[in-house]
């Protein structure tokens, strides 16, 4: 037993320093009221079609599978087949993955489950996936002509830059309060330097909604599994109580 406690407290003490380790900035909080929003749903997948499909895949995800967040076939065909004719086809990228990893160092990966994959000690992945898309700047330095705070040196250019408009990030070189021979290098804050189609409050709902989407995506059925859990839940509870009376009917001639 002690030897077990002490593989507890090892593994515990193991994780608490790399969650540590991993540092970087701080996450964002993705609105998660988004998730059970339709409209924001709907416009999540309209964004991921136009912004994400042309690079990405989410190759376990069937177009209609749409209809459980209220998009008709009709409205998915008519609006978001761009890369097939088949509503019951998966989403694959229209990219060549052999040209993707020529121009990008390695094939975009799949985003079905990236949601649930991001997930980490800053937070969800919904909250990872939030911060990251708000997080883009302009850097000459990088080959695509793009940074992010969040992904620093990131290969992927930013997917939404028409939408946001462009800007740089300013940093600072401060003194480390903690160490006087090291130099921090700190964000400032953005400076715009082109506007995008969208403001900047607008930009961020859209985040969002594609988050939002992204997030159901990873999981269409996360909203009845909660729903289904508390009922279970309670009906263990009831469960519990009955057999514990019962229990004690059957025992309390027992001596």
């Amino acid at each position: 037993m002690k030897k077990l406690i002490a593989c507890l407290l090892a593994a515990l003490a193991f994780v608490s320093a790399a969650s540590a380790a991993e540092g970087g900035m701080a996450w964002d909080s993705f609105p998660t009221e988004r998730l059970t929003d339709r409209a924001a749903l709907q416009n999540g997948a309209k964004l991921f079609v136009n912004h994400c499909l042309s690079c990405h895949s989410a190759a376990f995800m069937r177009y209609n599978r749409l209809t459980d967040i209220g998009l008709t076939e009709d409205q998915i065909k008519a609006n978001l087949l761009f890369p097939t004719d088949k509503v019951g086809d998966t989403m694959k990228s229209a990219i060549d993955p052999k040209q993707a990893k020529e121009w990008f160092g390695a094939t975009p990966p799949d985003l079905t489950l990236v949601a649930r994959s991001r997930a980490g000690a800053g937070g969800t992945g919904s909250d990872y996936l939030y911060t990251l898309l708000r997080s883009y700047y302009r850097d000459d330095t990088r080959a695509t002509g793009w940074n992010n705070l969040a992904f620093p040196n990131i290969g992927m250019p930013h997917p939404l830059w028409e939408l946001q408009g462009q800007r740089i990030a300013r940093f600072e070189n401060v003194k480390d309060p903690h160490d006087e021979g090291k130099t921090l290098h700190v964000f400032k804050g953005y400076e715009q330097i082109t506007p995008g189609t969208l403001p900047q409050q607008r930009y961020d709902e859209a985040v969002a909604d594609l988050v939002a989407y992204m997030t159901w995506m990873a999981e269409p059925a996360q909203q009845s599994r909660l729903r289904i859990g508390v009922w279970v839940l309670l009906y263990l509870g009831l469960f519990i109580v009955v057999a514990w009376r019962l229990n004690a009917a059957y025992w309390k001639d027992v001596k």
